[in-house]
């Protein structure tokens, strides 16, 4: 082999040579970049435990919260079933009241009020209507619509057909009421 010959070999075994270090270089920077130091380790579990403890309080408040409000209306369903038990109490008091008989009267009211005395204890409240209140599609349910008697009456209600009942703030019953037209 001749000199010149060598010498390329030479260069190109140095190129080969250099270009390998580069990259091998290139992959210990890589790996120095990849490995996170102990700082950014506790940074990142700080963050995971943070989160975790805000998800878990977010939890607790929430459980809490349906907690007290199944303790509200927990005796809804019961509270809906005594309803028109207590619309048939009512209309029995307006015939009793027709009647002459005063100590059956006396008898039936003591009774009508302990049991409204009772479920009023329990949370339930009679949403009050009376003629001539504004109609307000978020509180009552309309039946039906008739003429207004005047004027004045349009868009008012007329009369109460049923009374209507919240539990705690909750309404379970919608008064329905006739509207004037």
């Amino acid at each position: 082999m001749s000199k010149q010959e060598e010498i390329k070999e030479e260069e190109i075994k140095n190129e080969e040579t250099t270009s390998q270090v580069e990259e091998n270089q290139e992959v210990v920077e890589e790996n120095i970049k990849e490995e996170p130091t102990a700082e950014e380790l506790i940074q990142v579990e700080k963050d995971k435990f943070l989160r975790l403890f805000a998800e878990f309080e977010n939890y607790k408040k929430r459980t809490t919260k349906e907690r007290i409000e199944l303790f509200k209306t927990a005796s809804q369903e019961l509270m809906t079933a005594l309803l028109p038990i207590m619309d048939d109490f009512d209309r029995g008091l307006s015939e009793i009241k027709k009647a002459k008989d005063k100590e059956l009267l006396k008898g039936m009211e003591l009774i009508n009020g302990k049991l409204k005395n009772t479920l009023t204890q329990k949370g339930l409240v009679a949403i009050e209507v009376k003629a001539g209140d504004i109609f307000d599609a978020e509180i009552h349910e309309a039946i039906t619509q008739i003429p207004a008697p005047s004027e004045d009456m349009k868009g008012k209600v007329i009369d109460c057909i049923e009374k209507g009942y919240k539990l705690g703030e909750k309404i379970i019953r919608y008064p329905k009421v006739v509207i004037g037209q």
